[in-house]
């Protein structure tokens, strides 16, 4: 059953409901609330996120409890025509792309295309000899030590010369394939775009096929996701929900090229495909046993922008453990647009969010934090 929720200014028992649950003391396990309570306090949150100065002009969270699925929504999707955000509506969804890799590559392993003991240098031999001795393991769980390409000025500059045309995947790592290891593999965590990008890559070389076809035969299919792709160029398909700068506000969903991002960060879906998704990637819908259970060893590190509670790193998914329980998932930012999903181990509970604008601990501290707030009261009516 899926309902639409729509969010009232006028709700002043939610106000008192949002005021106890602030009141909750660091480390003390709180009680999970009724599913009424909690999804009217994730209402307010929402539309308090987007009256907020720096909030987003829209947002989407889905709240999918059993056969239960519900759309809670405040602000627009287009601030040009006032449409609301709707389920099947096309966003850009980040580096939960980085979930959708994690997904194709197990689906290799469970098969025996791959093994997460794989190493660049037995399947990629033209990358640097310095990455050689990094696993797919690694690179699933960012321990790979490689620099992230995207934080280059070398990048910054390429992207802004060309922004609606993105060069081959391969030439991404060209920006730091001369920059040492920041650790040796295997020794410490550190977040990268370049894993996910090398991941793709690896995924090409075990398969012959393009990364995108590997996607769709062993993702998007099996799971009926009939809304999501991995574009090259900066077009969204319609309808869409458009993504904005804000203070002052502008359009930037069509601003670059997918193909900047590719497999770190370049997959369009909608918040109805994001959320079957996660229900499935989190119960191990995409591979075997036994590497779902090698995915499910957590080592301590944050998702990018972090994610609600507590964070540690698994393969290709995060864990979130919360005071209304643990969710498993992945966090994503881009320009003109800001994730998070995440889904209880056997994916029964799931909950998605989805703001058209980039927010994040470093552009606005407590914007953010607000946001993480939705976040958890998300989880909260999910686990509800």
């Amino acid at each position: 059953m899926e309902r639409k929720v729509s969010v009232s200014r006028f709700v002043v028992f939610a106000l008192a409901v949002a005021a106890l649950s602030g009141v909750i003391a660091p480390g003390v396990q709180a009680a999970t609330p009724a599913p009424a309570s909690a999804d009217r306090v994730l209402d307010l949150l929402i539309e308090r996120l987007v009256a907020t100065p720096g909030g987003p002009p829209g947002v989407a969270v889905v709240v999918h409890r059993g056969a239960e699925r519900d759309l809670h929504s405040a602000g627009v999707a287009d601030v040009t025509t006032g449409e609301p955000i709707h389920i099947n509506d096309h966003m850009r969804i980040a580096s939960v792309s980085k979930a959708f890799s994690g997904a194709a590559a197990l689906s290799l392993v469970g098969r025996g295309q791959l093994s997460l003991d794989t190493t660049i240098g037995e399947i990629l031999p033209d990358l640097p000899r310095a990455w050689w001795p990094v696993t797919l393991r690694q690179l699933l769980n960012h321990t790979s030590g490689i620099p992230d390409f995207s934080a280059t000025p070398a990048f910054l500059q390429a992207l802004l010369a060309s922004l609606q045309v993105a060069p081959p995947p391969r030439t991404l790592l060209s920006f730091v394939e001369s920059k040492p290891l920041l650790f040796p593999p295997g020794s410490s965590y550190q977040y990268s775009n370049s894993d996910n990008i090398v991941v793709g890559l690896m995924i090409e070389a075990a398969t012959g096929q393009p990364y995108e076809r590997v996607l769709q035969e062993r993702v998007y299919g099996p799971l009926g996701l009939a809304r999501t792709s991995l574009p090259r160029g900066a077009d969204m398909p319609d309808p869409f929900i458009h993504g904005y700068n804000v203070n002052p506000t502008e359009d930037v969903s069509e601003l670059f090229a997918a193909g900047w991002a590719w497999a770190s960060g370049g997959i369009i879906s909608t918040p109805a495909d994001v959320d079957r998704f996660v229900r499935s990637y989190a119960a191990g819908g995409t591979t075997d046993p036994a590497t779902r259970k090698a995915q499910f060893r957590f080592t301590p590190g944050e998702s990018d922008p972090p994610g609600p509670g507590r964070n540690s790193a698994g393969l290709g998914i995060f864990r979130y453990e919360t005071t209304c329980g643990t969710v498993y998932g992945h966090t994503g930012t881009t320009a003109g647009y800001t994730q998070f999903i995440g889904a209880s181990a056997d994916g029964s509970r799931s909950t998605t969010v989805s703001v058209n604008a980039q927010i994040t601990p470093d552009t606005d501290a407590r914007t953010f934090s607000l946001l993480r707030q939705v976040y958890l009261r998300a989880v909260c009516a999910a686990m509800a």
